[in-house]
């Protein structure tokens, strides 16, 4: 429920002050809720499944909230898993323990424990989300988080005639902690999703069970909608179309971006987009349909498309029209779109990109393989336990405390700060005759970490590799958005490929899809003091290791230090 009341404290009779304090502060609210995330039973694909799921829900809650606005969420785990909650892509200014991923930032809520997330929703406008980031609970923990103009301010485009969410996610007919645990007690891949799903719904395709409870969104002809579009699946890259529409995008990860015209969004896990969508087509009812981007060759996936229905007010037709997808493996399609976004420099929270560089990062990432261990018998390759790596080294989490407590109270032996600022061994990273070579393949395991000044301008190309295949990865960033320079196919050139970068107005975002077989380059100022994680938002990689974090200093100013943990904060 939105509060009615800001909390002010005063000196009593210093009226003057009083007014001037709440007209800066206009329409900025604490908004208050409570999730309870405990067994749920339900029914998708025509079977019944027990999952976790959040106030009774698949997706879980929207929570809507105003730019400005104070967000106190209180997490009661009811389930049998340990359990955290991320608020993907909020900045956490001086709220960093509140971030939520597993031992970065926090120890997890223990079955039958709580904790309560607070923090303030200041310079981002948009769709967000939030997620469970403990193991793989974020296939049932999800759910939006909009963040509207606060009062007084507008969109800067059309005002829409409604707003809708769109969340895609993926099923599977098991229990997903199951799933992943088998997978990892032997070194191999998991086994795939079952389904996809339009806001929890897989949709009428589904030859062995079509829905009967497929997602409609009602619509008036020549009405505007805004639509926010996440992908929340946990390790499906989507093509997203309505059959015989157009989209409009605005935004993305809660950044403004210039229009552009599209009739297909691309999006990897955890990145969202906003869209303005009008209904221009005569009056029927028309599929949204969401399929894979497959990305890697020879990897089997599921490659089925989920579907809702867009029906006209006053539709007469009962069967909708199917719009035609791309291909699953149209890399041009993937890259055209990832790479036609720039930002609205005119946003209110825009800020120009920073023209001089501190610390230059090549940072190589890929998939590979670790040692299988005494006595253990391994199915991945050559073996060995299937793994990923940032610089050839591969992250395993700390168990006994969260890195950003240790940081807090200078605790050692918890993690290292030597992630090097470039690969260990140089090679011809995208030449697929080098996807089988062990040596290159072998990566150790490592809590390593990169340790940045406050306030520090970095400049990070991501370059994917062929070990065992190339893909395309969603690379997340908590805590600070980036600016994306460019982005490119092949080795990254550092005497040629500099003259692409766009640092007029480049778009900013939280998440990337680094394109298969090639790179992307990024900058980000370091103002955010805590550990922030960097990792693949393909879930099947993020155990596997494709992840590394950034210790920022703290700045010598009380603003610009971490706090102290809250009270409630979990203990491990």
């Amino acid at each position: 429920m939105r509060s009615t009341m800001v909390s002010l404290l005063f000196p009593v009779g210093i009226l003057l002050v009083f007014l001037s304090f709440c007209l800066s502060t206009t329409s900025a609210a604490i908004v208050e809720t409570s999730f309870h995330v405990k067994n749920l039973t339900t029914s998708r694909l025509c079977q019944n499944h027990v999952i976790v799921a959040a106030n009774g829900s698949l997706p879980g809650p929207t929570l809507r909230v105003q730019e400005g606005d104070s967000l106190i969420v209180h997490v009661f785990n009811e389930s049998p898993y340990n359990l955290t909650i991320h608020w993907h892509g909020v900045f956490q200014m001086r709220t960093q323990w509140a971030d939520g991923p597993e031992f970065i930032t926090q120890c997890p809520i223990r079955p039958g424990n709580s904790y309560t997330y607070r923090f303030n929703l200041t310079g981002q406008v948009g769709t967000l989300w939030w997620h469970a980031h403990t193991q793989w609970l974020r296939a049932t923990v999800y759910g939006a988080l909009v963040i509207r103009p606060r009062d007084g301010q507008k969109y800067p485009f059309v005002k829409p005639y409604r707003e809708e969410t769109i969340l895609l996610g993926e099923w599977w007919n098991a229990n997903v902690i199951d799933v992943e645990n088998a997978a990892l007690a032997t070194g191999v891949a998991p086994n795939n999703s079952d389904a996809y799903t339009i806001n929890g719904w897989p949709g009428d395709l589904y030859p062995s069970c079509p829905s009967n409870k497929t997602y409609t969104l009602q619509v008036v002809p020549g009405k505007t909608y805004l639509l926010r579009i996440i992908n929340a699946a946990l390790n499906g890259q989507l093509f997203f179309k309505i059959a015989n529409h157009n989209f409009t995008v605005v935004g993305a990860d809660a950044a403004y971006t210039n229009p552009f015209q599209t009739d297909v969004v691309v999006m990897g896990p955890g990145q969202t987009t906003d869209v303005l969508l009008t209904a221009n087509q005569s009056p029927g009812l028309y599929y949204m349909a969401a399929r894979p981007y497959a990305s890697a060759v020879g990897v089997v996936i599921n490659n089925s498309t989920t579907t809702a229905i867009l029906a006209y007010e006053n539709a007469t037709q009962t069967t909708p029209v199917l719009p035609i997808l791309p291909a699953l493996n149209d890399t041009p399609t993937a890259f055209r779109f990832e790479s036609n976004m720039t930002a609205l420099v005119t946003s209110p929270f825009w800020s120009p990109v920073p023209q001089t560089v501190d610390e230059n990062m090549y940072v190589t990432m890929g998939l590979g393989i670790s040692e299988c261990g005494n006595n253990q018998t391994c199915g991945g390759i050559f073996g060995q336990r299937m793994a990923a790596s940032m610089n050839n080294h591969s992250f395993v989490l700390p168990s006994t405390i969260s890195m950003l407590e240790a940081f807090f109270r200078n605790v050692s032996g918890i993690y290292t700060t030597d992630f090097p600022n470039q690969p260990p061994i140089v090679f011809d990273y995208t030449n697929t005759s080098n996807s089988f070579n062990q040596t290159l393949m072998t990566t150790p395991k490592l809590t390593s970490v990169k340790q940045l000044k406050f306030n520090s301008t970095v400049q990070l190309v991501f370059q994917n590799t062929a070990l065992v295949g190339i893909e395309n990865h969603p690379m997340h960033l908590h805590g600070m958005n980036f600016y994306i320079l460019a982005q490119g196919f092949g080795n990254y050139d550092p005497i040629n490929d500099p003259r692409k970068f766009n640092l007029v107005n480049p778009q900013e975002r939280n998440t990337i899809g680094v394109p298969t077989g090639g790179w992307a380059a990024i900058r980000f100022r370091a103002n955010n003091p805590g550990v922030w994680f960097i990792h693949c938002h393909l879930d099947v990689h993020l155990p596997w290791g494709l992840a590394t974090a950034f210790v920022v200093e703290n700045g010598g100013t009380p603003e610009s230090t971490l706090p102290p943990p809250p009270a409630d904060f979990p203990r491990c």
